[in-house]
């Protein structure tokens, strides 16, 4: 092969693939959750005592985040055990332009395993995903919010609107990144 000709082959494969990765860079919205969750973490999970736990509980355990492909949604995935039993899950959030939201959809091992489940948004630094939940034939009020973000750990609360419409933690999650 000539060496011009070579040399307009390679910069023809260079600009295709520079031209693919900026079509794959995700959004801002995006972005923002790559920045905040993409990577491996340990989880340490408390139950307060309540109905759902009424001896309260723990578990340990792992989870990992990623960008799904072309930078569209983040996907997490883990699983934890402990006194409060097993849990295994599947996370996946993307950016809906039109609702200004993110939608929520989760897989859990149990009797309803996937489905969505509310929107996200971001209140200043915070990540909220509000839902609600059957619970003896009426819905439940919940709200998981993930907070005290820094390079190394972020925390989750999972909370649930009580009658006097306060909300009451049921479950914190500390995360820390895996080196």
């Amino acid at each position: 092969m000539k060496p011009l000709l070579r040399l307009s082959c390679c910069a023809f494969i260079v600009v295709l693939t520079l031209a693919s990765y900026a079509q794959q860079a995700p959004t801002p919205e995006m972005k923002r959750l790559q920045d905040a969750f993409v990577g491996d973490w340990k989880t340490a999970e408390t139950m307060e005592r309540s109905q759902f736990f009424p001896k309260g509980g723990a578990r340990t355990g792992m989870a990992h985040f990623r960008l799904g492909p072309g930078g569209y949604s983040l996907i997490g995935e883990g699983q934890s055990n402990g006194s409060a039993g097993k849990l295994e899950f599947m996370i996946i959030v993307w950016w809906d332009p039109d609702q200004h939201l993110y939608p929520y959809f989760v897989c859990f091992n149990g009797a309803r395993p996937c489905r969505i489940r509310g929107t996200a948004h971001w209140e200043g630094n915070d990540f909220v995903n509000d839902y609600e939940s059957a619970e003896g034939g009426k819905n439940a009020k919940w709200r998981d919010t993930f907070t005290a973000f820094t390079p190394n750990s972020f925390t989750l609360v999972a909370a649930r609107q009580m009658e006097d419409r306060s909300m009451k933690t049921i479950i914190t999650t500390i995360n820390t990144r895996l080196k």
